[in-house]
């Protein structure tokens, strides 16, 4: 903080439990606070008022070399100078572990990482990815109570940052330890975690699995934050005991489940995925095709609604993916009403 500027609050009211030996990733944009938890965490920060507990025990008394807490950071700080064997067993030779103890443990976590055919190879000869897993290992050797993870994928291309995710959930499975990874990108947290915790602005809009994140965001910033979603807007007909009946722009009504009390105005999400095309008759929505775009698993479909608003649809490609449909052609949006979550802005 520079001298005559206000404290700057990067935190407020957050409270998170996390459990052992599970993978909780801390997800949402730049600036949301996800690094200041891990931070926090670590020991490299303190908290103005809280509390921080591993185990029942209080962390905030203790400095970070006591907390059995070890980083892997976005640069793996790694020392060219040393070899890969070396450079894994620095933090051990550091806590004044045996000789013998540094030697087997240094051998288990080079083939925990499938790096043993490397371990005379000095850092600076090794690939991005091998790096990583050099700097992930000597991170696991002192065999820590937790690991965080600042978003340590970051600066891998994107073949190699996908078998990554893989490797990073078969370590933290393997070794039983707790990992607490910190990201922006939504495929990351949904292919690794067991919980994620969305954020934003300093405060958690909500902690669960990723498929409860995914299919039942609790608000209209973590539905697009995780995952494309159609936004649309509906009035609430009738609400009786979270049973809606919601009118669309249409003018089609739908059945959806909403919190109760819940009336008026309200903005439902549809995922372009659980909608396809239909003829305007059968469609709850009405429109002209605007486009398709080509993704080679699957195609993007945009219409352009009567109100003049865009619905993608995602639709798996097959031999006739498109048959039957061209751009300009008037087609409807079907979708059933389950699949429309009710969101609160």
């Amino acid at each position: 903080m520079y001298p005559g500027n206000p404290p700057v609050e990067a935190l407020g009211g957050v409270e998170i439990d996390i459990a052992d030996n599970e993978f909780f990733t801390l997800l949402g944009p730049s600036g949301c606070g996800k690094t200041t938890i891990l931070r926090l965490i670590a020991g490299f920060e303190h908290p103005t008022s809280g509390t921080l507990e591993m185990f029942g025990q209080s962390l905030l008394d203790l400095p970070p070399y006591k907390r059995q807490i070890n980083t892997v950071f976005q640069s793996y700080a790694l020392f060219p100078h040393m070899t890969v064997a070396e450079n894994i067993g620095f933090g051990l030779e550091m806590l004044g572990r045996p000789k013998a103890e540094i030697s087997q443990t240094v051998g288990e976590m080079m083939e925990l990482v499938q790096m043993s055919h490397l371990a005379d190879r000095q850092t600076g000869q090794i690939s991005g990815g091998q790096q990583q897993r050099v700097a992930l290992a000597r991170a696991l050797a002192p065999k820590p109570r937790v690991l965080l993870l600042d978003e340590p994928l970051s600066a891998l291309d994107f073949k190699l940052r996908k078998n990554m995710q893989l490797e990073l959930k078969r370590l933290q499975t393997e070794t039983g330890i707790t990992f607490i990874f910190v990201t922006h990108d939504q495929e990351e947290a949904l292919t690794m975690s067991d919980r994620i915790a969305v954020m934003s602005d300093g405060a958690i809009r909500q902690i669960g699995s990723p498929r409860e994140i995914y299919d039942h965001p609790a608000d209209r910033f973590v539905a697009d934050f995780i995952g494309d979603t159609n936004f649309l807007s509906a009035d609430v007909v009738e609400n009786r005991d979270g049973a809606a009946t919601l009118r669309l722009g249409s003018g089609r009504t739908i059945a959806a489940r909403a919190a109760q009390g819940v009336n008026g105005r309200v903005t439902i999400a549809v995922r372009p995925e659980h909608a396809r095309l239909g003829t305007p008759a059968e469609g709850l929505l009405a429109g002209v095709l605007s486009d398709a775009v080509y993704f080679g698993t699957d195609t993007h479909f945009h219409v352009t609604l009567e109100d003049g608003t865009t619905f993608v649809l995602r639709q798996q490609n097959s031999p006739d993916s498109t048959a039957g449909y061209s751009t300009g052609d008037p087609v409807g949006v079907c979708f059933p009403a389950e699949v429309a979550q009710v969101l609160r802005d």
